[in-house]
């Protein structure tokens, strides 16, 4: 299974007897599947088969989809609020009654605010229903087409990442081979720290003094570090072929790698292992900001 990204960019577009529909979705990096809906007003009982279609096809990423409905050839009705009309009447006739003045128009009376009202025609549900089975289906249209773009940036993602770990396992074989972690070099720097500690004291206890050579030694190695940075690296590796929603595992991974790369500058002790342990950090960091990207 082929890695996904999760950004990405998808619309979709229809008609259905009378209504014109166009979806547009857009993905950006998120720590869960965080699904945000736009909609008309009047079409709000669809949302929960557009969540369900969206985790049907999604695991991660935060998702804004936007819909835009508009009714096409629909019949125009018009209506008189007679209610309104007999009050204005009803005024009209009263002004009459007090100073002469001519009989209103039609025309007046319908051009005064709220007697008249122009619009579309109610809608038919049977109609609507058919729409809106139609706007869903886009919707998994949509998703889809989103779903597609985040496989394709997943494989030139995948293909980063795998570079990146390429270049953190060769840092790790240059510090398995540095000099300064050969047993001569250790043996030779461990000689000098103890000789420093006996010059600090006239009187040195041999267990204290066994105590340090011991702490000395064991901050010297650093093979354990090395052995969980190939283990890491190896298993992250195993991850990306593999495929799938992978992220949070290489985003644990990365934590992992770099907790290690920490360790390993804390305890080298010379110039080429530090060198080593810096880049190898900065490589891990490149590493883990990529893994963020990852579904």
């Amino acid at each position: 299974m082929a890695l996904s990204s999760m950004t990405g960019f998808a619309r979709s577009h229809g008609v259905c007897r009378s209504y014109a529909w166009a979806w547009e979705i857009k993905s950006v990096n998120g720590k869960g599947l965080d699904l945000r809906l736009r909609l008309p007003s009047g079409w709000d009982a669809i949302e929960p088969a557009l969540r369900a279609r969206a985790s049907e096809t999604l695991a991660r990423g935060s998702i804004q989809a936007g819909l835009t409905v508009e009714r096409t050839g629909a019949t125009v009705a018009v209506r008189i609020n007679i209610a309104v009309l007999e009050a204005v009447l009803h005024a009209a006739r009263d002004v009459a009654r007090r100073i002469e003045t001519s009989p209103p128009s039609l025309d007046g009376l319908l051009a005064l605010k709220g007697v008249m009202e122009i619009g579309e025609a109610e809608e038919n549900a049977d109609e609507k229903r058919e729409a809106a089975v139609a706007v869903t289906a886009g919707f998994a249209d949509a998703v889809t087409a989103l779903a597609g773009m985040r496989h394709h940036e997943g494989s030139a993602l995948g293909r980063v990442l795998t570079l990146r770990l390429a270049e953190i396992g060769a840092l790790v074989q240059q510090a398995e081979l540095a000099p300064g972690r050969r047993p001569e070099a250790i043996r030779a720097r461990l000689a000098e720290q103890v000789a420093t500690l006996l010059a600090q004291a006239d009187r040195f206890d041999p267990d204290r003094l066994h105590q340090e050579a011991i702490l000395i030694a064991t901050k010297a190695d650093v093979r354990e570090e090395l052995d969980r940075l190939v283990a890491h690296v190896a298993q992250a590796e195993l991850l990306i072929e593999q495929g799938g929603a992978i992220g949070r595992r290489l985003d644990f991974l990365a934590q992992e790698l770099n907790r290690e790369a920490n360790t390993l500058c804390a305890k080298a002790n010379d110039v080429e292992l530090t060198n080593i342990g810096l880049a190898l950090k900065a490589a891990v960091e490149q590493f883990r900001e990529q893994v963020q990207n990852v579904e």
